[in-house]
């Protein structure tokens, strides 16, 4: 059956949504977790997450335009499924829906007016600086929220952008991130407590602020809205059932008596322990298992450590009772929570892989000459000079050459990068950090060296500052060191182009019609095709690769 996606209210203050950019078009395959579409909210441009599997089989929204919270985006369903009747009855239920609201409007405008007057005259909150955290509605079918863990505590300085709390839905777990900078002066649910969408979760603001004030006349804003809706009738009948089918139910059993309803969430977990639904009582509406009823269950006793279980084991003559002992082993993990730099990390790429289309070009590059270059120059150099700073020369030299792969891609404009400015991955850990080696094709073998060293203490002992790692035009990640031979690298924005760095194999090569042994390195270029063509990309490893086979080709 196909679902309906509505714009979701993203944050408490958000009343409508703009499409930025649909990431998916209509006819695309979708998977849960896919993202759909950029939003743009009053506070923030955020993604919108499928939770179905199916066909995008509509779109009612184009890139640009707004759209009103529980306004219908798209549908998502079978392919070939036929949802005109949908469509009519959406438009149907929106025509009724807005006809109904205006007829209400009209006969109680006096009353309404009158009452949110009253509502003013008694609790003014205008002078309170702080703001009120309501549970988001996070996809279409949510009515209520879980927190599964609170990230900041009560007291905490917050600052737009970081995130709250982890909030369960009836379909995923996700983030709370805050709109408002200021401190946490209250929490309403404690961590595994649910609240229905639009309940108070949590006060941000100035220390000190009224937030008793605050909360009282939230109480009665509430009050009001519930005695209005009290006098419209609903547009809809859709049974509590029904929504919870859709939301991904598990049927256990033969019988109407025996189906089970359970969150996905719930499911993973049980599945995860080896859990037999059947025997857990839910907790949720229409019985339905939840996180908690999964956490608080508890199987029966399995047998004690050395104790035997009987496994029948059949053979073609006869059936034997074979005594088999229970392993001793005990499961163990330990969770850490992600830093800043994690999370930052995870963002960025992610975005990069699922926004910028790579295709990856490999070659075979022969470093025995690189190999003797490199010793005669460390004989003079007065800094060791390392493989990864002759790499770093000879691709400058190469994209001097080559000045459609130093290139970024800009949307509706791709910049060509007339200065060079190579990004070098460095590993520490918390993850990966890209100080940049700035011009790097006008400096010499022995300053590049020198400068990379500088800049990788700088990195492992976080002195790194704003202006040492922004402005790359390409990127190198090399792991050649820790004897990987070859793999392939993500994009690290804005560069259009990274290069990933295997060892140096010995291996056998074919010189002069001879089968000998020699030093060989695999490169893999990654390409944004958007701004580079394959043509483009493979010139310039073919240029990179005649100047590393001859190093002293970078001088001239």
């Amino acid at each position: 059956m196909a679902e309906v996606i509505r714009m979701p209210k993203m944050s408490d203050t958000m009343e409508e949504g703009v499409i930025a950019a649909w990431l998916k078009k209509e006819g695309d395959k979708v998977s849960a977790g896919d993202i759909l579409a950029e939003v743009e909210t009053d506070k923030a441009t955020m993604e919108l997450e499928a939770f179905e599997d199916g066909i995008l089989l509509y779109i009612g929204i184009k890139d640009g335009d707004s759209v009103p919270v529980d306004g219908v985006i798209a549908i998502i369903g079978k392919k070939g499924e036929n949802i005109d009747a949908l469509l009519k009855d959406l438009a149907s239920g929106s025509s009724a829906k807005k006809s109904t609201e205006e007829e209400k409007a009209v006969s109680s405008d006096t009353d309404t007016a009158k009452k949110e007057s009253k509502s003013e005259e008694e609790i003014d909150v205008s002078s309170i600086k702080a703001n009120i955290i309501t549970m988001p509605k996070m996809s279409d079918t949510m009515l209520e929220g879980t927190i599964a863990n609170w990230l900041k505590k009560k007291g905490d300085k917050i600052s737009s952008g970081d995130i709250l709390a982890e909030v369960e839905t009836d379909k995923a777990t996700m983030e709370l991130e805050a709109f408002e900078d200021g401190e946490l002066l209250y929490i309403g649910v404690e961590e595994g407590g649910s609240v229905p969408v639009n309940a108070v979760i949590a006060i941000v603001g100035e220390k000190g602020a009224d937030i008793e004030t605050l909360l009282k006349a939230h109480r009665n804003k509430k009050s009001d809205e519930s005695e209005k809706e009290e006098k419209i009738e609903p547009t809809s009948t859709t049974p509590k059932a029904e929504v919870i089918a859709e939301n991904k139910s598990e049927e256990v059993g033969g019988s109407d008596a025996e189906r089970l309803f359970v969150s996905p969430l719930a499911r993973k977990m049980a599945e995860e322990k080896g859990y037999n639904l059947s025997k857990i009582k839910g907790s949720g509406e229409n019985g339905r298992i939840v996180k908690k009823d999964i956490e608080e269950f508890t199987p029966q006793v399995a047998p004690k450590v050395g104790e035997a279980k009987q496994v029948r084991q059949k053979d073609e003559s006869a059936a034997t009772w074979i005594a088999s002992p229970i392993a001793a082993g005990e499961e163990k993990f330990e969770e850490v929570d992600v830093s800043q730099m994690r999370k930052v990390i995870a963002k960025r790429l992610a975005e990069s892989k699922y926004t910028a289309p790579h295709f990856y070009l490999t070659m075979e590059i022969d470093m025995d000459k690189a190999i003797a270059a490199r010793q005669s120059i460390n004989e003079l150099s007065p800094v060791k000079v390392s493989f990864n700073d002759i790499v770093i020369k000879a691709a400058a030299a190469a994209l001097r050459q080559h000045p459609k792969v130093n290139a970024s891609w800009r949307g509706d404009k791709i910049r060509f990068n007339q200065h060079i400015h190579i990004g070098v991955a460095v590993a520490v850990e918390e993850g990966l950090l890209v100080p940049v080696v700035r011009f790097a094709d006008q400096k010499s073998l022995s300053t590049i060296a020198s400068e990379v060293k500088v800049l990788g203490g700088k990195a492992k002992n976080k002195q790194l500052q704003p202006s040492d790692w922004e402005g790359n035009t390409f990127t190198i990640s090399n792991l050649g060191m820790f004897g990987i031979e070859d793999f392939t690298a993500i994009i690290n924005p804005p560069d259009a182009c990274i290069m990933a760095v295997g060892a140096i194999k010995k291996m056998p090569v074919v010189r002069n019609d001879e089968l000998t042994i020699g030093n060989v390195m695999k490169v893999t270029l990654s390409c944004d095709h958007r701004a580079v063509d394959g043509a483009v990309g493979s010139a310039f490893l073919q240029t990179f690769k005649y100047l590393l086979e001859d190093p002293v080709r970078i001088l001239i």
